[in-house]
């Protein structure tokens, strides 16, 4: 899913969403006010728990060879290690050879300063591409297209919100579109619950098996320290699958209510009759500009794909030598991919000077509690890593996974993260603080890392369905005027169909050479 600091306003504008009432929730702390506890605690953790370090080839820990050391740092060096953890998590470098990390070492890039311009180049895109209205259009016309072919809509519509989770994260974007699908979908004869399927489901399982998602499989695989088009193959197939999967589900509920609508769990008021009849008014045509807008957007992200897949290693041999064509790109080029195209788009989307500047950096704006909850979170990994205590955890949790068998190591995986989704809800956030600890662990298992980062993936897309600290899930709810209980007793089955599936998909992986 897209992260919880990401924030779009403006999405939902109509009447209707804005008589809509926030529903009464426990209030739960805030992404930031999470990794500050964290980073708290582990910073006092430094004094007890004691240093270590595994010996190390191509770049990756050796089984059995962790050994204790003794960590000189002062008190004043761990304090300061506190106060600049911020920064380190933005741009620390690492030293070749003391291995310590902060802003004046030479050496390699530790911070996630790739990852953070990346989110910010994504919120220049996409903000920029929803002011011209293209997307909104799009999804109008193909609802209006459809109308009365209720299954072929419900299919398509999940199908492109499921491709825009996978891609971009799509999420909090999706609130507008309540209300667009719901006077429709009431008109076909289906309920509110139907559309909460197809807009909530589908960004959620679509965001659950991210390709390409900066949120998700950008941040997971950086901080596995793997390409970002390893294992894309994987998550290709698993996409197909569980998306057919969730589609398969919200049709059979649709079928079932529309044949016999006291079988609704949320009923059809009256008012739901009145605001299906009014929904005979005709939507504005696309405009040749938006049309263009859509192709510019969807062809991004396909050479996005093109330029991250490895496709030499892919489909030769893992240490094949790339093709003379094959452009391996990571996140500076990608990060000037998305400011260019961005800039491509609003011109053509007819946004011009100052408003294109201003859509530009309103997007940079939504982004950044994104972008800052990734630094907070490797912020807290270089205070771990200064004070010698990463491999120590990884030496603790090789003792408890020695012998395990691949396959159960992986599913193992996804249920460890599951609960710390619910504690860190951003999964950008989540990622960046916890796969420097969790890749590692596939190196002792002989699993490759990508599994772990497809572990990840499901893991917070299995809670993202139900989790009642996502926006997502209660705003969304709170739009379509479905209580969550309803709604969690209907998706808990699909639910579990997901996570039995994702375990199978993770299982064989593992298994494969």
């Amino acid at each position: 899913m897209s992260t919880s600091e990401k924030h779009l306003p403006g999405q939902a504008t109509t009447a209707q969403s804005a008589a809509v009432a926030a529903p009464k929730t426990v209030r739960f702390p805030s992404t930031y006010a999470v990794l500050l506890a964290i980073t708290l605690v582990v910073w006092a953790l430094t004094f007890v728990i004691p240093s270590g370090k595994y010996q190390l080839a191509d770049g990756k820990p050796v089984a059995g060879s962790y050994q204790h050391i003794d960590n000189l740092r002062s008190f004043g060096a761990k304090l300061l290690d506190l106060f600049l953890a911020p920064v380190n998590g933005l741009y620390g470098m690492v030293n070749a050879e003391s291995g310590h990390v902060g802003p004046y070492e030479s050496g390699g890039m530790f911070g996630a300063i790739g990852v953070f311009f990346f989110v910010l180049a994504i919120g220049a895109f996409v903000n920029t591409t929803l002011r011209t209205g293209a997307i909104d259009a799009g999804i109008g016309r193909v609802a209006a297209r459809f109308k009365q072919r209720g299954a072929l809509l419900i299919s398509i519509v999940m199908l492109l919100i499921a491709i825009g989770g996978s891609t971009f994260g799509m999420g909090e974007e999706t609130l507008g579109f309540y209300a667009i699908l719901i006077p429709l979908l009431l008109s076909l004869g289906y309920d509110r619950l139907t559309a909460v399927g197809v807009i909530l489901v589908g960004s959620v399982v679509g965001n659950m098996n991210s390709t390409v998602n900066p949120f998700m499989t950008g941040a997971a695989s950086a901080g596995a320290n793997i390409p970002l088009g390893q294992g894309i193959g994987l998550r290709a197939v698993m996409f197909i699958v569980l998306t057919a999967v969730a589609v398969g589900y919200v049709l059979r509920y649709a079928r079932r209510v529309k044949r016999d609508p006291s079988r609704s769990p949320v009923g059809i008021s009256a008012g739901d009759a009145l605001l299906a009849a009014a929904c005979d008014q005709n939507l504005a045509p696309m405009t040749g500009a938006q049309k263009a807008v859509m192709a510019c957007f969807a062809g991004t992200f396909v050479f996005m794909i093109f330029a991250l897949v490895p496709w030499a290693q892919v489909i030769v041999a893992p240490d094949a030598a790339s093709y003379p064509w094959q452009l391996d790109w990571y996140f500076p080029e990608l990060t000037a991919l998305f400011f260019l195209m961005a800039l491509a788009i609003g011109l053509v989307g007819g946004l011009y000077g100052e408003t294109l500047v201003a859509a530009m950096i309103g997007g940079i704006a939504d982004f950044m509690g994104a972008a800052l909850v990734i630094l907070l979170a490797r912020g807290i990994t270089v205070i771990m890593h200064n004070a010698f205590i990463t491999d120590t955890v990884l030496h603790s949790v090789e003792s408890l996974i020695g012998g395990t068998a691949s396959s159960v190591f992986s599913v193992v995986m996804m249920l460890v993260i599951m609960p710390l989704s619910f504690l860190v809800p951003s999964s950008s956030g989540l990622a960046t603080l916890a796969m420097p600890v969790l890749a590692p662990m596939a190196d002792f298992a002989g699993v490759g890392r990508e599994v772990v980062v497809t572990a990840f993936q499901c893991a917070v897309g299995i809670v993202a369905l139900v989790t009642p600290t996502s926006a997502i899930v209660m705003s969304g709810l709170a739009l379509a005027k479905v209580s969550y209980s309803k709604y969690l007793l209907w998706v808990l089955p699909l639910l579990a169909v997901l996570l039995v599936i994702a375990a199978l998909f993770l299982a064989l992986a593992a298994s494969l050479p």
